[in-house]
């Protein structure tokens, strides 16, 4: 391997890695906002869109002219509005690294119906694999001792549902970066009636609303551009067993900001979910 291979490398290395911290730190930010109670639930969802949009379409001005206006979907925007919206209720009650958790799973699980409803190959491994998967999300919905409330789990499972959908509708897309900064302009009428026909229940003060900006701009909307970046180097396999980090990050996250310290139920469930999925993903043929 040459010097110019190494150092590509290291760079794709680099920067998947920050793209990782990136979406564990949505969490994080989410979850600071509202266990301060600095910002209601929807107003957060609401100026995460609406800094994503804004901050998407300047870069995909800048790099395709006012093209990407035309990649505008309503059902795409309709399940990213879901996604965003559902990730901010359910935070209300419910740690970060949990959040992350259950998000990531119902995501790997949402894919994996949907790859069974398009009538795709599933090999024994991905059975195996989902199987376990889903037995350490329910776990963590038993109730007992270090399980999380039901109602934000259930709010968890929809944007779960809503990024499941939305990852599908874009497998096929030409140009995510067009794509995705359409469904946030799209998404943000959707996000502001999710907010006016929720009225706050608290103001939203300053330290509020700039976390709502810096999770839209920078964490969602730089960080999903940095991902789309680098996956085309990744290949599908390896793109997948890099997400399987975003809900170790979020727990270290949370621990290290939040003082959320994980119990023994959230440590052996992330154990089942993540290794689940490392399992059901492990020996595919042509996987970059």
């Amino acid at each position: 391997m040459t010097g110019h291979d190494m150092r590509g490398r290291w760079r794709t290395t680099m920067l998947t890695a920050l793209a990782m911290v990136a979406f564990a730190a949505n969490s994080v930010l989410n979850r600071a906002a509202l266990a301060d109670a600095l910002i209601d639930p929807m107003a957060f969802a609401a100026i995460r869109l609406a800094a994503g949009a804004v901050t998407l379409g300047a870069l995909a001005t800048a790099l395709r002219g006012r093209a990407w206006l035309t990649r505008l979907r309503p059902a795409g925007a309709l399940a990213l509005a879901l996604y965003v919206t559902g990730f901010s209720a359910a935070y209300l009650r419910m740690d970060a690294g949990a959040g992350a958790l259950i998000l990531f799973g119902g995501v790997q699980v949402t894919m994996f119906a949907g790859a069974l409803a398009l009538g795709e190959s599933v090999p024994a491994r991905r059975w195996i694999g989902a199987a376990l998967a889903l037995a350490g999300l329910a776990w963590m919905l038993l109730p007992g001792a270090g399980s999380v409330p039901p109602v934000s789990a259930a709010l968890m499972a929809l944007a779960a549902f809503g990024w499941g959908l939305y990852s599908l509708m874009g497998r096929a897309g030409t140009d995510p970066l067009s794509a995705t900064a359409a469904a946030f302009a799209g998404a943000v009428p959707l996000g502001l009636a999710a907010f006016w026909a929720a009225p706050a229940a608290l103001p939203a003060r300053p330290e509020g609303i700039a976390l709502a900006v810096l999770s839209g701009a920078v964490t969602s909307g730089l960080g999903y551009a940095l991902w789309y970046a680098v996956l085309p180097r990744l290949g599908p396999a390896r793109a997948a067993l890099a997400q399987l980090t975003v809900p170790v990050i979020a727990v270290a996250g949370g621990t290290l900001l939040l003082a959320e310290i994980p119990g023994p139920r959230l440590a052996l469930a992330c154990a089942l979910v993540i290794g689940g999925v490392a399992f059901g993903l492990s020996g595919r043929r042509g996987a970059r």
